[in-house]
């Protein structure tokens, strides 16, 4: 049996541990993958944590991660473009997760990996870049933009400010002292998060939040008429007149954004990389807060 890595109950760290599901095959529209690499993301602990029940369906035990990349194992019907063989990256088909040595995703998200991108670097597309991807497009971020970005040591606040640099904007960057150097070579003017940084945000013109809460109330007061999208907080974002993002989980927007990262717009800052027995340690890293750029999981 293959290896996986998830929980068998909602709660916390403890419900944690190493499953041996059987290889899926896949359906209509789907490919197996074996996977090579999965992304570790802040959703990943909530949705054990139970706090996306509502929005992530799951049946226990469930297997964690919805990022991966790999190579094409077997293919469903009714699926055009893929074959046995090809390298790949996407989001994990609904009720399958992507710390495991298998799994399946969706053809129609699914895009092909660029040969000069690592398969590290395309497992973290579909949620953390990706979803920086959404949030630029969503703001409509120009050359006439100062962007903040709040939470930009993670690896999408990262992401985020490469491709808002990348359209010209100027990017002032929150995050810890530790995370200094990581927000200053993405290209963002950084700012020390703490009491007194919504005092140096000045000018901003558009906000991406990555915190949510007393923080995030905190920077628009200071900007007031910002644009705002919240990943963290879209419910406290849409009460200041801004929003969540929409999620483009399409062939399309991915293949896009790989792209960027073959011609080195962006660097998805993979800072730390554990194999799939640590799976517990690297969602842990997440889980603290800390972890600076991107965490990923190596499986083969």
């Amino acid at each position: 049996m293959p290896l996986a890595y998830g929980f068998a109950e909602y709660g916390g760290p403890d419900t944690q541990q190493f499953l041996d599901p059987a290889v899926p095959e896949p359906g209509p529209g789907q490919l197996l993958v074996a996977v090579h690499a999965a992304g570790v993301n802040p959703a990943d602990w909530k949705i054990r944590a139970g706090t996306r029940k509502d929005t992530v369906p799951v049946t226990l035990p469930a297997v964690l991660g919805r990022e991966v990349s790999g190579v094409v194992t077997a293919v469903g019907d009714r699926v055009d473009g893929f074959a046995v063989g090809d390298a790949v990256f996407g989001a994990t088909a609904t009720g399958f997760g992507g710390y495991a040595e298998y799994t399946l995703l969706n053809a129609h998200g699914t895009a092909h990996k660029p040969e000069r991108v690592s398969f590290a670097a395309a497992a973290t597309v579909p949620v953390a870049v990706g979803t920086a991807f959404d949030i630029v497009d969503a703001l409509a971020v120009s050359d006439a933009d100062t962007v903040l970005v709040v939470g930009a040591g993670g690896g999408v606040g990262s992401a985020a400010t490469q491709l808002a640099r990348a359209r010209g904007a100027r990017v002032l960057g929150v995050a810890s002292a530790g995370k200094r150097d990581l927000v200053e070579a993405a290209g963002a003017s950084w700012i020390e998060s703490g009491d007194d940084a919504a005092t140096r945000v000045a000018g901003t013109t558009a906000i991406v939040d990555l915190v949510g809460g007393a923080t995030l109330r905190t920077f628009a007061a200071a900007v007031p008429g910002a644009r705002i999208v919240s990943v963290a907080d879209p419910a406290g974002a849409a009460e200041l007149g801004g929003s969540g993002v929409e999620r483009r989980r399409t062939t399309e927007v991915f293949t896009t954004v790989a792209a960027l990262i073959a011609d080195g717009t962006v660097d998805p800052c993979v800072e730390q990389t554990f194999p799939l027995s640590e799976a517990g340690a690297a969602l842990a890293a997440v889980e603290s807060g800390h972890a600076r750029g991107k965490v990923v999981i190596a499986v083969r």
